[in-house]
């Protein structure tokens, strides 16, 4: 059973997981106009708040909304560097685009286009469809803490994090009910490392991600 956003691995996938990101409403990833996933109900939808870095850098950006029982925690969003900030704020839009498109039933979900490229893109649409071929979302909050950037050369920086998801719990898609009987564990605990490069909108995407579970260093 998937419990958690826990893992997303950059590794390479088929083509056929990125073309799913425009459909992953489907059990199959293939589109269909009249099918809706239960339990995840578009009016219960919020809309995340913006990160205050680079809220006023003139970027035309996608909205992203998450379900009402679903919560993401961004701790370390500003160091007092203009250009770090940035790119955790850029950082923060795409780990909420990613658990848009795994919560939220749409037939396209542009903001995880908006914040992603390379091997992450593909990584992501797998992760995505993983979820939906087993009928299974979550609800709760997670944690993501200790955000670290590094920048490589012009342009592109490494960005380190932690997740805590001990606070979330599986979802039936359909059913709709939520198991939260689970006990949180070490392998709820996941470290991170992704690499950004900044396009010439100035959006810092994601481009590889790699990650731990059970991570010593994020308990």
């Amino acid at each position: 059973m998937i419990r958690r956003p826990a893992l997303l691995a950059a590794t390479a996938f088929t083509a056929a997981a990125v073309l799913s990101l425009s459909a992953c409403g489907g059990g199959d990833g293939a589109a269909k106009d009249n099918e809706k996933v239960a339990g995840a109900d578009v009016g219960d939808q919020r809309k995340t708040a913006s990160p205050k870095a680079s809220a006023d850098d003139g970027i035309t950006r996608p909205d992203i909304r998450l379900p009402k029982d679903v919560k993401n925690v961004f701790e370390s969003g500003e160091t007092g560097d203009p250009k770090k900030d940035a790119v955790l704020a850029d950082n923060e839009r795409w780990v909420n685009s990613l658990i848009e498109a795994v919560t939220v039933d749409a037939e396209d979900h542009p903001a995880l286009k908006f914040y992603a490229k390379g091997e992450a893109l593909v990584s992501s649409a797998e992760y995505i469809q993983g979820f939906r071929e087993k009928k299974k979302s979550f609800v709760g909050t997670t944690r993501y803490y200790d955000r670290r950037v590094t920048f490589l050369r012009e342009g592109v920086a490494a960005v380190t994090y932690c997740q805590d998801g001990t606070k979330t719990y599986p979802k039936d898609l359909k059913t709709g009910k939520v198991d939260r009987s689970i006990k949180g564990s070490a392998s709820d605990y996941s470290f991170f490392n992704t690499r950004v490069k900044k396009n010439d909108k100035g959006v810092w995407q994601t481009d590889s991600v790699t990650s731990t579970a059970g991570a010593k260093k994020c308990m």
